[in-house]
């Protein structure tokens, strides 16, 4: 089969290897698409810890064709998402139901092979079920999905309360929208790209501002602005130095900021303590998706989060190291890769 393999910093090639066989526990699941994430980029640029030569991919989806002999909820032929993040239940953090700070964590597409390739294993308890009604690529969000909905877990969004997200990637798109279901009355995102605040609005958003306007604060915050005053959360979903610090300042007095978006693994941002200590502004980090994933197939299942919208292109795996090696272009949301291409 083909995959798309990191070999090392800089070096990602597709090659033939051999298809995997499932153990007594996995699934082999024939991928129908795989989302590529900004992480991949970082594992492609040594910004990220990882473990090459392994096959990228941890936002994927596919259909079970063969599995284990101890597996017991799936059969062949079901439709099936990956949750990528295996934690080993036995150090003190998975006993405090902290998994994703497990000391033995693992991921699919990180440490061990994952989703950018015709097949790939899945644990069964990493497996969650989605419909075979549901179109195959939707699937792919699962996992961004599930990462955001830890974020606006932590958030602790109300009915009523106003909310800023920084960033109009995949994720600032769908905190967008999860904001939304959680009662926000007011949701805006601030991205420089006019396509992405246009499609903000169309799937949710309430008001968009310009980030490449220069000061942050024009338009938003300051009297008459979006957001007078600041947004009881600012979700940080860019990743970019920039807006972490600019993040805070946005907050309004007594408001939380949850840092959402991955900085490449070195990057520092100054803060005001002062600041931060007279506001009582709150700063949470948010990592992975502890529990979530499941809640996130099912959200994608019913349709509540708008998906469609969100593929910029869909790529094959010929076309895969390109895409890595390279940023987003202009505008884009989403590149989807789907193996079975031609």
């Amino acid at each position: 089969m083909k995959a798309g393999r990191l070999e090392s910093i800089g070096g990602f090639f597709v090659r033939d290897v051999e298809k995997p066989a499932p153990g007594p526990d996995e699934l082999l699941v024939r991928v129908e698409a795989a989302g590529i994430c900004g992480t991949d980029r970082h594992l492609f640029r040594g910004e990220f810890p990882c473990r090459p030569p392994v096959t990228l991919g941890h936002e994927f989806s596919g259909i079970v064709e063969a599995a284990g002999a101890e597996v017991t909820h799936f059969r062949p032929g079901m439709r099936v998402t990956g949750d990528p993040n295996i934690h080993c239940g036995r150090c003190p953090q998975c006993r405090r139901g902290r998994v994703n700070l497990c000391e033995n964590l693992t991921a699919i597409g990180i440490h061990r092979d994952g989703g950018f390739a015709e097949y790939v294993l899945v644990p069964e308890a990493q497996a969650h079920e989605l419909p075979l009604s549901l179109p195959p690529e939707h699937g792919a969000f699962c996992e961004p999905l599930a990462c955001c909905l830890h974020g606006v877990d932590m958030a602790g969004i109300l009915p009523g309360s106003s909310v800023l997200v920084l960033g109009g990637g995949v994720i600032g798109m769908l905190v967008v929208q999860l904001a939304r279901l959680a009662g926000a009355t007011s949701v805006v995102l601030s991205t420089r790209q006019a396509s992405r605040r246009k499609l903000a609005e169309e799937i949710g958003a309430t008001a968009t501002h310009d980030a490449s306007t220069g000061d942050i604060d024009c338009g938003l915050i300051e009297p008459g602005g979006l957001l007078p005053g600041g947004a009881d959360v600012v979700i940080e979903c860019a990743g970019v130095a920039e807006t972490v610090r600019q993040a805070p300042k946005l907050a309004r007095n007594g408001g939380t900021v949850v840092i959402l978006g991955v900085l490449p693994q070195g990057e520092k941002v100054d803060f005001e303590p002062f600041d931060l200590l007279f506001r009582e502004v709150r700063i949470l980090t948010s990592f992975l998706n502890p529990f979530t994933h499941g809640r996130a197939a099912a959200l994608i299942a019913s349709g509540a989060i708008a998906v469609d919208p969100l593929v910029s292109r869909r790529i094959g795996l010929d076309e895969l190291p390109d895409a890595v090696a390279n940023p987003p272009r202009p505008g884009e949301v989403k590149v989807l890769v789907i193996p079975g291409a031609r």
